[in-house]
């Protein structure tokens, strides 16, 4: 898995499809051209990620990964609303966590959300959970939230 250093992400001006436009509950290969935009746009401007909003203007998920952010004790996430794929790492970070007592809230939230989280990170497939380290101009520390779910998936991986 990828070290802790973390990763810098942005609000993509892209946005995901909903389900009437592209078919978001699969891995499938029309949906790849607009994340490949919003990951070069992000990468132009010095990010490594971006998140990307529905088209109502909701968080979705980040451009190739799924992410989630603490803010008073509390672990969130964007509901799974059939504009990205909630993946396998995604759902299992959700019950691993729960499963140790946190409390992970699933539901609408906006950049706003994300700007003033205690912590955010993302997990995914490739990456499994990584922190991030900073939003816009924002730096953050991987934080508590992040380490037990990296620590309790490190665990469930090698069980």
């Amino acid at each position: 898995m990828p070290g802790e250093s973390g990763m810098k992400i942005t609000l993509s001006p892209f946005r995901r499809p909903t389900l009437e436009c592209m078919p978001v509950d699969a891995k499938a290969g029309c949906l790849y051209p607009n994340n490949g935009r919003a990951l070069s746009e992000a990468y132009a401007r010095g990010f490594d990620n971006c998140l990307m909003c529905d088209m109502l203007g909701n968080v979705a998920e980040l451009a190739s990964a799924n992410v989630f952010f603490a803010k008073d004790g509390v672990v969130y996430t964007p509901a799974a609303n059939g504009t990205f794929l909630a993946g396998i790492t995604r759902q299992r970070t959700i019950k691993l966590l729960r499963d140790a007592g946190v409390t992970v809230i699933e539901g609408t939230f906006r950049y706003p959300d994300f700007e003033s989280a205690d912590e955010i990170f993302s997990t995914g497939n490739y990456s499994k959970v990584v922190p991030v380290v900073r939003i816009g101009e924002r730096s953050l520390q991987p934080g508590p939230f992040y380490r037990k779910a990296r620590g309790l998936y490190w665990d469930y991986a090698h069980s």
